[in-house]
């Protein structure tokens, strides 16, 4: 089958992750059909993660304002089965941007769960370390995610927990109860910095709901910063249970 065109190219930039293990229990009523649960050593995660879109083309357009911006997400991980392969992706809860038409168009197009909240960012590079915040503003107060991290990264190992999370290359969105949105992201394999300290502060209740309020109250498994690469978003397309 021919690879799909080009949606979307973009950079991601300075990926920080903060890993919580939740109970699948959680999630099972946000899981798109055709998809199951992708876990590492028996664990489900859901990840906190803020970065930097920038250069930003869709269909190889750049527009005006919109070429470089803050996300921040929620998401969780899945697995497809297809032609005896697995096809491993996420499943985004919401995903949080400064601009409205960003929205529009994701929500419309892919049945993404974008919303819009003012953000910011700030990084400060030093000879050993690297400082990264996002922040994005909420019920009138600055929600952060926060770390001071290695300046120097790897890629991270075959296998390891960092592998896992960083290596997810599909997006799975549920369009009905019997058909899946799914598209591609390609991109290069990340290396990853070890964070010194972090600091996080999300009104988890007001933007993902009371259910998740305690889990996301814990301590992260783990926390940690990719550099992230060019990325190319492909065409979405979309799968169907069997009738019957």
């Amino acid at each position: 089958m021919p690879a799909a065109p080009v949606f979307l190219t973009a950079e991601w930039r300075n990926l920080l992750m903060a890993n919580y293990a939740v109970d699948p229990k959680l999630l099972l009523p946000y899981l798109p059909c055709r998809t199951e649960l992708d876990t590492y050593d028996g664990t489900c995660y859901a990840s906190l993660v803020g970065f930097l879109f920038d250069q930003t083309r869709v269909r190889g357009i750049a527009i005006p304002g919109h070429r470089r911006f803050e996300e921040v997400n929620l998401r969780f991980y899945v697995r497809f089965r297809e032609d005896d392969e697995w096809k491993r992706g996420v499943v985004f809860l919401r995903e949080i941007v400064p601009r409205r038409a960003i929205c529009w168009v994701a929500n419309g197009l892919y049945r993404e769960n974008y919303v819009y909240h003012p953000m910011r960012h700030s990084w400060k590079q030093e000879a050993d370390r690297i400082s990264v915040s996002y922040e994005w503003h909420v019920g009138g107060d600055w929600n952060y995610l926060r770390a001071n991290a290695e300046a120097v990264g790897e890629v991270a190992a075959e296998d390891s927990p960092e592998a896992f999370i960083t290596e997810h290359y599909w997006g799975y969105t549920t369009i009905s109860d019997r058909c899946t949105g799914t598209y591609k992201v390609e991109h290069p394999r990340w290396r990853v910095h070890r964070v010194h300290d972090y600091s996080i502060r999300c009104d988890v209740a007001r933007l993902y709901g009371a259910a998740f309020a305690e889990p996301l109250a814990a301590e992260p498994r783990s926390v940690f910063l990719a550099d992230g690469s060019p990325v190319s978003v492909l065409k979405g397309e979309r799968l169907y249970l069997a009738k019957g």
